[in-house]
């Protein structure tokens, strides 16, 4: 082989394994699980740039952001309870517009706060993007089919994960917020062919908690509910957290989902707060980040733990 060639061979092969390798890993003690036994259904809705990779931003406290992007093959990282076990398990829908996934902000940190609960967590990472234009006003087909194959198999290894299959949770935020939705109200039937036994369990999740949502409201209706969530009698209690001002996702996606929710009869509590912006996640310095707390007494009103 010619020098240039042999050369060029080395940087195109190595090139190769940093892509086959940037991939996002759990810390360690945590292994990601697959949640498809072989390819994904409807693999052909991505749009993908090439494979999946891991890059960070810092926060203006040069706090980092690790975001996670061409999520092909979605995988479950299951953190269990630290100390006592409560038996409640919640599956944690990170944001980042469909396009991304806030992996930290809006997923590990937020399984860190779960466990010290002894709460475990079920860190999602779903497929991103979708090929379709933006903005979403109808549930990313792709993201529901891991979501609900997820629940299912969240409950499908209940008693081997010592979790109570009537207290699965799902929490998300901003698009994760709005899947939270999505899962709430899209659980009579699967969005795939079933695949295996985890999929003839329930996928409808026993409570629900949405933070900062989008994708919930049609503007050019006033405040009435995107039709693509279609909100009954049967959903889940629901917690809904916003900041009023959120210039991203606005207030308006909490309250119209509110509305919808309190009109059908489903139990719903909202927080609505001055300050706090979009994407706060566990880091705000203003009031809103008692929020945690405010999930915390919810669990125990409906019932999910001891008050």
């Amino acid at each position: 082989m010619k020098p240039f060639l042999f050369v060029l061979f080395v940087v195109f092969a190595a090139g190769s394994l940093i892509a086959q390798t940037n991939v996002w890993q759990p810390s360690p003690g945590h292994t990601q699980i697959p949640i498809w036994p072989g390819t994904p259904p409807d693999a052909n809705l991505q749009r993908l740039s090439g494979p999946e990779y891991v890059y960070d931003t810092l926060t203006p406290k040069d706090k980092p952001l690790v975001w996670v992007r061409n999520v092909s093959q979605p995988t479950m990282t299951v953190y269990s309870p630290k100390g006592k076990n409560t038996g409640v398990a919640m599956v944690v829908f990170p944001g980042g517009g469909y396009n991304e996934l806030a992996m930290n902000l809006e997923g590990t940190e937020i399984c860190d706060w779960l466990t010290s609960q002894g709460i475990t967590a079920v860190l999602l990472k779903y497929r991103v993007p979708l090929k379709k234009t933006e903005p979403y006003t109808e549930p990313s087909p792709l993201a529901l089919e891991d979501a609900q194959r997820t629940l299912g198999l969240v409950r499908f290894h209940a008693a081997e994960w010592q979790i109570d299959p009537h207290k699965i949770g799902v929490i998300g935020f901003s698009a994760g917020g709005h899947m939270v939705a999505a899962t709430s109200t899209h659980f009579d039937q699967r969005a795939y062919p079933a695949v295996d036994a985890a999929d003839q369990e329930s996928c409808r999740p026993d409570f629900a908690i949405a933070c900062y949502p989008g994708h919930l409201w049609s503007p050019d209706e006033g405040f009435q509910l995107n039709p693509n969530v279609p909100v009954t009698t049967n959903m889940p209690p629901t917690f809904l957290l916003q900041a009023e001002d959120d210039h991203v996702d606005g207030v308006e996606q909490s309250l119209t989902y509110y509305i919808a929710l309190k009109n059908a009869g489903v139990p719903v509590e909202m927080h609505l707060y001055a300050q706090g912006g979009h994407g706060f996640g566990l880091r705000s310095s203003f009031p809103i980040s008692g929020w945690p707390q405010l999930v915390e007494t919810w669990l125990g009103t409906i019932g999910m733990i001891s008050q």
